[in-house]
């Protein structure tokens, strides 16, 4: 039961960190509109840094259905434990952007642009393709999950993979290189969870001017992730059994 707990811990920090920032540069009414995605970028890292700090010892930092898959299809983590960590994922990211939405109350009030009120929850594209938009998530979501084999294990051919507390800053870094590097075509979402809780939140929360929940993107940072979480996977298997 630790493991999830910790695992939703983990991941509320992730996105109260991660989406915090987002509503500090995008929301009107604050202090740190000038911040940009320079700003986004690296407080993302820290976000990440925070999460897998505070989890890894106990739940392994997952943070993200995509890794926790990954790691399951490479035989790295018992698949009956997907579905619960997947769940606490969600419900973590939910929690998350909730603290979010009571941090910046005034300014959510104060702001009229849905498109800024949605930012602050969840993914769109810079420029709609559905399936670029869906090419440039797998890729970044390849680049994290495939990173992270290598951090988690320390070397190929370890019989578990797990991230612990000293792996925070170079999953940290390698978030902060995923966002300046490949994040500006769709906001890098490479994460389910990080998407689809903090959209769900949206839809039920009572806030004004919000617009609707642009469900019919949903499904790219969803599937997308997923996809290259399995790619990352499959490759480092390959790996492992040729060297």
């Amino acid at each position: 039961m630790n493991t999830y707990i910790f695992e939703f811990i983990g991941t509320a920090m992730l996105i109260l960190i991660g989406n915090g920032i987002v509503a500090n540069v995008v929301l009107k009414g604050t202090k740190g509109s000038d911040a940009g995605w320079t700003g986004i970028s690296i407080a993302w890292g820290i976000a990440v840094f925070i999460g897998v700090f505070i989890s890894a010892d106990t739940s392994g930092a997952h943070l993200n259905p995509a890794v926790s898959i990954g790691l399951a299809v490479a035989g790295k983590f018992s698949w009956t434990l997907v579905p619960g960590y997947i769940i606490a994922q969600i419900l973590g990211a939910m929690m998350g952007n909730l603290f979010v939405w009571f941090n910046y109350k005034k300014q959510y009030e104060a702001t009229k642009d849905t498109d800024a009120i949605l930012a602050t929850f969840s993914t769109s594209p810079a420029i709609k393709s559905p399936f670029w938009n869906l090419v440039t998530e797998i890729i970044g979501t390849f680049a994290l999950v495939f990173g992270v084999f290598y951090i988690a294990s320390g070397s190929i051919g370890d019989n578990a993979v797990s991230l612990g507390s000293l792996d925070a800053l170079p999953v940290a870094l390698l978030v902060m290189g995923i966002g300046f590097g490949l994040g500006g075509p769709t906001g890098y979402a490479i994460n389910p969870a990080r998407d689809l809780g903090p959209r769900l939140l949206h839809a039920i929360l009572p806030i004004k001017n919000k617009g609707n929940s642009n469900w019919g993107y949903a499904w790219i940072p969803t599937v997308g992730p997923i996809i290259g979480g399995v790619l990352a996977a499959l490759l480092f298997m390959v790996i492992e059994t040729i060297q």
